[in-house]
């Protein structure tokens, strides 16, 4: 099995090549791979700091071949609107602090809406039991590109 990370922070990215896997100085929106060539992409905590949100699942999708799976763990806007709101407060400050993360999205439709079949998602609060946190709840789970998607 061949595995290959991707890193746009370069103390990141040394810090990830220490472990043997090589490491591409890209961004999930751009990724320097041929259509079709991954069997999966792993991404957490990814979509929540992409600029573009809706570009990511979309590169994802361009490289999957037909088949190919997303996993993905990420944080999520709350869906119940009181924590939603409390949670958009510090969504005007937590991005310059925490390289750009933007807790309050809704992760889970933008990863539909660039074509994926979400066939396992679950929600979770992190660290279990927090009753307050900026970057709680979170989605874990699994979209599959069809086999018929080019």
């Amino acid at each position: 099995m061949d595995l290959t990370a991707v890193e746009p922070e370069p103390a990141l990215r040394a810090e990830a090549a220490k472990s043997g896997v090589p490491v591409l100085d890209a961004r999930a929106d751009h990724l320097p791979l041929p259509d079709g060539s991954v069997d999966e992409v792993v991404v957490s905590g990814v979509l929540c700091s992409v600029p573009h949100q809706a570009a990511a699942p979309a590169e994802f999708r361009r490289v999957l071949r037909p088949g190919g799976r997303l996993r993905f763990y990420e944080h999520v806007r709350a869906r119940t609107p009181l924590r939603a709101r409390w949670r958009d407060l510090p969504a005007l400050v937590w991005p310059r602090l925490m390289g750009g993360c933007l807790p309050n999205r809704d992760t889970r439709t933008a990863i539909e809406a660039a074509g994926f079949v979400v066939s396992h998602c679950r929600e979770l609060i992190f660290p279990p039991g927090a009753k307050v946190s900026v970057v709680a709840p979170r989605i874990v789970g699994v979209a599959r590109k069809g086999p018929d998607q080019p």
